[in-house]
């Protein structure tokens, strides 16, 4: 779990940024808000000193990829998961024949 201080300055930090390219501080919050962990609004910092983005909208469709990403990763993870339980049955078997 993510301590509250790691998250509170990447927030800040990633706010601090979306500042120096002349957007609003709400439109960073929101960002970090809608990211929600350290590690995307670290991602979501690096595009913005990269690219440099004149709209809200690029803004906006970059976080928006990052959570797909995120949740493509979860997807993947969970299904991993699955499988890797699937194929313990498989190669353990049920248990006693009998019973089934």
């Amino acid at each position: 779990m993510v301590d509250r201080t790691e998250w509170l300055e990447s927030r800040d930090s990633l706010v601090r940024t979306i500042k120096r390219l002349g957007f609003p501080e709400e439109l960073g919050l929101e960002i970090a808000k809608q990211l929600g962990s350290p590690k995307a609004m670290r991602r979501m910092e690096a595009y913005l000193y990269n690219v440099q983005p004149d709209s809200a909208e690029l803004i906006v469709d970059e976080m928006l990829a990052i959570l797909t990403d995120i949740e493509a990763w979860r997807t993947k993870k969970d299904s991993l998961e699955a499988n890797a339980r699937y194929n313990e049955v498989l190669n353990a078997g049920f248990g006693d024949d009998k019973n089934y």
